[in-house]
């Protein structure tokens, strides 16, 4: 005789399946920020060429704010930099809005073609920027305009003294800045709201112990879409492997 089970009358809790407990965001965006002289370029440019050459499509993204172009531009027309021949406010309101413009189109880019953005600079280097030549007032407008640009999954801070920095941008001749700005701009880096949610590396050793250091970071984020099957076109979830998320450090996950 079989048996029937007397319910209790209780509903069992729905069990999420096992997608559901392992679905996290996609890598999409990755931001490298810090003062000029830094490495942020070098060190993005090599990290979109490793990402695309181990199977996920990345692309890199300049996002300048135009303050070298005008600079020269400033120079040519007798001017020593931009600030001089724009005025400071004007000057930072420029820059605001050529970053907002190159921050756009860059996360337009990763929508259509589904590429990770690899951001040299982002958002938090426009706020910096604005404490640093001490344009505070314009903070809380900026932040309102660059309000629509999502947080990057996980941000570099990269980190090195103003005097080594300033050495570095002395030495390759293209643009200039004083070692008092660098400094300022340093302490605004972490000074800022969003400093919590950064990842800092030291980037005053050798650009391929930097880039080492980046890449453990991203271990995990690269495992969890190791499966080809999970991978899609667009800036979608992929199923994330069982302990992926142990390489990944706390400031770093969404």
């Amino acid at each position: 005789m079989c048996k029937v089970a007397r319910s209790t009358g209780v509903p069992r809790p729905a069990r999420p399946s096992r997608a559901a407990v392992s679905r996290r965001p996609r890598l999409r965006t990755i931001a490298l920020v810090g003062i000029d002289g830094s490495g942020k370029t070098t060190q993005a440019q090599r990290l979109a060429a490793t990402l695309t050459e181990a199977g996920r499509p990345a692309r890199y993204h300049r996002n300048a704010g135009g303050r070298r172009w005008l600079g020269r531009a400033a120079q040519r027309l007798g001017r020593p930099d931009a600030q001089r021949l724009l005025g400071r406010d004007a000057m930072l309101v420029t820059e605001s809005v050529l970053r907002w413009l190159a921050i756009a189109l860059a996360l337009l880019g990763c929508l259509l073609s589904g590429r990770v953005a690899v951001m040299d600079r982002y958002a938090v280097c426009q706020y910096a920027s604005l404490r640093a030549h001490g344009g505070q007032r314009w903070e809380r407008l900026v932040r309102a305009g660059y309000r629509l640009f999502p947080r990057p999954q996980v941000t570099f801070l990269l980190t090195v003294d103003p005097a080594e920095a300033y050495r570095r941008i002395e030495q390759r001749g293209t643009d200039h800045e004083s070692l008092e700005y660098l400094a300022a701009a340093d302490l605004a880096y972490h000074a800022v709201p969003e400093y919590p949610t950064f990842v800092p590396v030291r980037a005053d050793r050798p650009p391929e112990e930097v880039a080492r250091e980046i890449r453990g970071h991203l271990a995990g984020w690269l495992a969890a879409e190791g499966d080809p099957a999970d991978r899609d076109s667009g800036c979608g979830e992929v199923r994330a492997v069982p302990g992926a998320t142990a390489l990944i450090p706390a400031r770093a996950l969404p």
